[in-house]
């Protein structure tokens, strides 16, 4: 027997799934973003330059891919994609849409991701996420409305309540630069309290011992300098004003200071949704603003942008404890058809053809048993009609439908079949 490998999933039921993503295409549409798509094959490099190479995505979570049937030199490093941003940013300049679309470009798209991380609830290996850019706009309003529209979608399209949004500022690469040397400077005095992770990070990318899961080291750092601290005077009115008009927008937030994103392309804006619903990874949406990513991945000026990646299968957590407040689609009413005998098996075919042709949801027991345990077989698939086709009624050319829910039975001509069940739905 050959399992699924570790971290993956099988989808059995996709119907809460189906639903996060339909709403989410109905949402976005209401905000005026294009619904695209691009490989889940991309260049190792587009990543290494965009997420950052001290990053855990890059240096130990990417999965790489062994290419052949080329010469050496001519082989692309190449991997499965473990984020989306770096993707629709090289789409956008790849497809010159700075030039044929007018700015910004708000654009999502949805699919699977793939990182090698420890598997536990709530994280996979191959896990999939909504992502959702607006590209070109250097407006902090831009993000205003950004998160108030995702705020605004887990409120009223999926019902959300016990969740909180979570904010802090970044600044721009001036305002990291002097927070840096104060950051670095206090991880010096607080050198033997911290782990070694953190000791490399401190050399590397210090913003990132805020991501450490060490208690010890939390306990450091609630004496660490605040960031927001260190904003000059215009990233200052930025954050100042963000906070503003959220509040006005009737966006409630928390200001996270320690809050920084895993991903070194993000500046000023980052924001987390979470919920204590989740247990330890308890994000379930992140994002912010990204100024210079265009430059990061080879492009001549700078595009600023705010995106955001919605984790499906964390909402599908915590959607299934309220899934019965959901306004989840009906299946259509399914009509079972019987051929008694293998003499009516063509006839049940032909019925099936019509009906299905007429839209109805139909299926056929071809496995001719007794009638009673075909009967008891329409009624586990859910059957609001069983259609019992014997010879009597193939030569009579009728047939005789039973209703599952209350049991009555009708003869019917099989020219009326189509009608009298659409009516009866």
């Amino acid at each position: 027997m050959i399992h699924k490998i570790k971290g993956t999933q099988d989808f059995i039921n996709l119907e809460l799934f189906n639903f996060i993503v339909t709403q989410a295409k109905t949402h976005l549409a209401e905000y005026n973003f294009q619904e695209v798509a691009t490989p889940i094959l991309e260049p190792t490099e587009l990543f290494k330059r965009a997420v950052g190479e001290h990053t855990d995505v890059v240096s130990k979570e990417m999965f790489t891919i062994q290419q052949h049937g080329e010469q050496k030199e001519d082989r692309e490093e190449i991997c499965l994609r473990p984020e989306h941003t770096a993707a629709m940013m090289r789409a956008y300049l790849e497809n010159d849409l700075y030039h044929s679309l007018p700015a910004p470009w708000k654009a999502f798209t949805y699919g699977p991701m793939f990182r090698y991380e420890r598997p536990q609830k709530g994280r996979f290996r191959q896990f999939h996420q909504i992502s959702l850019e607006i590209i070109d706009s250097h407006n902090i309003s831009e993000d205003v409305r950004f998160i108030s529209m995702l705020d605004s979608f887990f409120k009223t399209k999926l019902k959300l309540n016990n969740y909180a949004l979570q904010l802090n500022f970044l600044g721009t690469p001036a305002d990291r630069a002097s927070y840096r040397l104060e950051l670095v400077n206090f991880l010096e005095q607080v050198n033997a309290q911290i782990c070694e992770t953190c000791r490399v990070r401190k050399t590397k990318n210090p913003l990132r011992i805020f991501d450490c899961k060490s208690p010890t080291c939390q306990a450091a750092y609630e004496a660490a300098p605040v960031i927001t601290d260190a904003l000059s005077p215009e990233s200052r009115a930025e954050w100042e004003l963000l906070q503003q008009q959220l509040a006005l927008l009737s966006v409630s937030f928390v200001c996270k200071p320690t809050l920084v994103r895993g991903l070194d392309y993000y500046n000023k804006t980052v924001f987390e949704f979470v919920s204590t619903d989740l247990g330890a990874q308890n994000s379930f949406c992140g994002g912010g603003r990204y100024d210079q990513l265009a430059s990061l991945i080879g492009a001549k000026q700078d595009y600023p942008s705010v995106g955001a990646g919605i984790g499906i299968e964390r909402l599908m957590l915590l959607l299934e404890t309220q899934i019965n407040n959901l306004n989840l689609p009906t299946k259509p009413a399914l009509t079972v058809i019987l051929p008694l005998a293998p003499a009516q098996t063509t006839m049940a075919l032909l019925l099936a053809q019509e009906l299905n042709h007429k839209n109805l949801c139909v299926d056929v027991i071809l496995e001719q048993t007794s009638v009673k345990s075909m009967m008891r077989k329409a009624n586990r698939l859910g059957a609001k009609f069983a259609v019992l086709i014997g010879e009597s009624e193939q030569q009579a050319h009728v047939a005789t439908v039973k209703n599952m829910v209350n049991g009555t039975e009708e003869t019917i001509k099989q020219l009326d079949l189509a009608n009298y069940l659409l009516q009866s739905i």
